[in-house]
C-alpha cells in the first residue's frame, strides 16, 4: 500500500441513532458492532469519520497490520462480479475479498472508561493513534 490508509471499527449498537448518522454507518459498511473496514485517507472520508465519530473509532492503519487483516479476517467474496457488484468486494493480493473484515471484542477489553466516552477522556470512541494495537487484539 502506498497511499494512506484508515481503519475504521464499529464500537456502539444503533439504539437511538440520528438518521443522518445511521445512514454514514451504512455508507461506511460498518454494519455491526466489531466490524472493522479500511477506507482511503480523503477529506470526505474524514468527514463521515467525524459525523459518526459517536458510534465508532479510527486511525492511520500500517502495512502489516493491514496484511494481518487480509489474511486472518478476509472473507472469500463468491457473489457476482460485474455491473454494480464490483462495489460488492475488494481486491487485494489477487483475491477478491468482502470489504469489511468481522473482529472479535479486543483481548483485554476497551480502555478504561470503556465505549460511551471519547478516546481524548479515557474512553475508546473518536480518533486514536493505537488503532493497529486494537487490531492486533481485536484479530487474536
Amino acid at each position: 500500500m502506498t497511499d494512506k490508509r484508515i481503519a475504521a471499527i464499529r464500537l456502539r449498537g444503533m439504539h437511538d441513532v440520528n438518521p443522518d448518522t445511521r445512514e454514514t454507518l451504512k455508507s461506511l459498511r460498518l454494519l455491526r458492532c466489531n466490524y472493522c473496514v479500511v477506507l482511503p485517507d480523503t477529506p470526505s472520508t474524514r468527514g463521515m469519520l467525524q459525523r459518526a465519530k459517536d458510534r465508532i473509532t479510527w486511525g492511520s492503519i500500517d502495512d502489516a497490520t493491514y496484511a494481518l487483516l487480509v489474511s486472518k479476517r478476509g472473507e472469500p467474496y463468491s457473489g457476482r462480479t460485474e455491473g454494480y457488484h464490483e462495489r460488492k468486494f475488494i481486491e487485494v493480493q489477487g483475491k477478491r475479498i468482502k470489504p469489511f473484515f468481522r473482529l472479535n471484542p479486543p483481548t483485554g477489553g476497551f480502555e478504561r472508561k470503556g465505549i460511551k466516552t471519547p478516546k481524548s477522556i479515557g474512553g475508546a470512541l473518536g480518533a486514536r493513534k493505537d488503532i493497529n494495537e486494537l487490531i492486533r487484539r481485536m484479530v487474536g
